[in-house]
């Protein structure tokens, strides 16, 4: 794992690695108040944005997307976007990105000077420090949960497709392996979705199957 033991600094904030596997990698964005990142896109690759604390607004070349705490957006392969922090505070930021690269970028504008430039190289890395989260896979029948970023955060296996049922409506899960899928082994929803539970109780109407080995992360704000 190229940067789980290093923070990339960025003029906006700076980001890390809390998750990878296989099929996905999770990191964790902190953006200042007023601070954006750049107009990029990701060629190869579907990311999934999931505001943890403060306020942001995504924006993309035609149209502008305010986001509170909890809420999600999914963006494409090849769609450019911009994430800007609303907040005094400033924007506490999952991405989760498959597959794995985080070379697939793409800077069509920058407020920083770094439209057409590539990933930051380990000149602006440092080690993390201690606060810093890492997330690690769950045993069975035994989840793992962190509070981090006024939210609280379990990671499961999910071993029986009723895992889903029990929760309210709002919650909003992050698949991190495995998924559920059709009878004929299709995904229905997949490492690096992000997806709420009142549209998976819909889904898993039909889709009853899940993937062996498969872990989500569930996200909810902190009471």
């Amino acid at each position: 794992m190229r940067y789980q033991n290093n923070i990339v600094k960025k003029p906006w904030g700076y980001e890390y690695l809390v998750y990878e596997n296989d099929e996905c990698a999770l990191w964790f964005l902190y953006i200042k108040h007023n601070h954006r990142t750049s107009m990029h896109c990701h060629p190869n690759k579907t990311t999934g944005l999931t505001l943890l604390d403060g306020k942001a607004t995504v924006s993309f070349l035609s149209d502008d997307f305010g986001l509170n705490p909890m809420n999600k957006i999914m963006i494409r392969k090849g769609l450019f976007h911009s994430t800007c922090a609303t907040d005094e505070r400033g924007a506490w930021v999952f991405e989760i990105e498959t597959p794995v690269d985080k070379y697939d970028l793409v800077r069509l504008r920058d407020s920083y000077g770094r439209e057409g430039k590539p990933y930051e190289d380990e000149s602006f890395e440092y080690p993390k420090e201690d606060a810093c989260l890492w997330i690690e896979n769950p045993k069975t029948n035994e989840p793992n949960v962190y509070n981090f970023a006024n939210s609280k955060l379990t990671v499961a296996k999910v071993m029986d497709i009723n895992f889903f049922n029990s929760m309210p409506d709002n919650v909003n899960i992050m698949f991190l392996q495995g998924g559920i899928i059709t009878e004929y082994g299709i995904n229905v929803a997949g490492a690096g979705d992000v997806v709420s539970t009142k549209i998976l109780k819909e889904l898993i109407q039909v889709f009853k199957d899940v993937k062996d080995k498969t872990i989500v992360m569930v996200m909810e704000k902190n009471d």
